[in-house]
């Protein structure tokens, strides 16, 4: 992973055309060393999940060229590379993993590097089911679900309304979570941790601590389909 650190802050510094088409085979083995880190990853959550195991690379990864039609940066790439193992791939709009190495401060995301377990996108029905499945049955939710996270992860407030719903008591335990609009369980992890041996068994041991997490949001999301 040392080799795509570097590469990605490179780019950061010199995110331009130019810059890239000189360092393109550069690019093309960071990639393959990405690439295979990504299908080890599908395998080795694969045997705990097999929807993950169906997975290919085409429907967990993402292009390293950023849309710039609508945002006001114009820089032509991302510096980060992702990966979202999700049932049914990345737009399915199922809970997923996601695991993210990079620069920090690129595409919305402040740190450098992450494992995240939910998703950002939830139609509003599917949020309202979540809203009501927590505040129904916090406890068990609490106990079987939360609790069996690794510590480490906290939930991800970002985008929740300021205030609680009013059908909610403000006060109840469970009111922060009626205030979300996505479910995501986040951790950050630094570079001594990307760049230690046996990355993929260690990343995968952190994400299945959240795969309760991950049962209970996609319940809601096939429960809606």
């Amino acid at each position: 992973m040392e080799e795509i650190l570097l590469f990605l802050r490179e780019l950061a510094q010199n995110n331009n055309r130019e810059w890239f088409n000189a360092n393109r085979d550069r690019y093309t083995h960071v990639m393959q060393i990405w690439n295979a880190f990504c299908e080890s990853m599908i395998c080795e959550l694969g045997k705990s999940d097999k929807d993950i195991a169906r997975l290919t690379l085409r429907d967990c990864t993402y292009r390293i060229y950023r849309d710039t039609r609508f945002s006001n940066d114009k820089t032509p790439y991302k510096t980060h590379f992702g990966l979202f193992l999700a049932p049914g791939g990345k737009k399915s709009m199922h809970a997923g993993y996601y695991f993210h190495i990079g620069t920090g401060g690129d595409g919305g995301y402040p740190h450098s590097h992450m494992l995240a377990s939910g998703n950002y996108c939830y139609e509003p029905r599917t949020v309202k089911l979540l809203r009501e499945d927590i505040s129904f049955g916090w406890d068990e939710f609490s106990r079987d679900v939360l609790s069996k996270a690794d510590s480490s992860f906290h939930v991800d407030m970002e985008g929740a309304l300021k205030k609680v719903p009013r059908e909610y008591e403000s006060d109840a335990p469970y009111a922060d979570w009626m205030r979300l609009k996505s479910y995501c369980l986040l951790t950050n992890v630094d570079d001594a941790f990307i760049t230690a041996p046996d990355l993929v068994h260690r990343v995968a041991e952190l994400f299945l601590t959240t795969k309760p997490f991950i049962d209970y949001i996609n319940r809601a999301v096939d429960y809606r389909e």
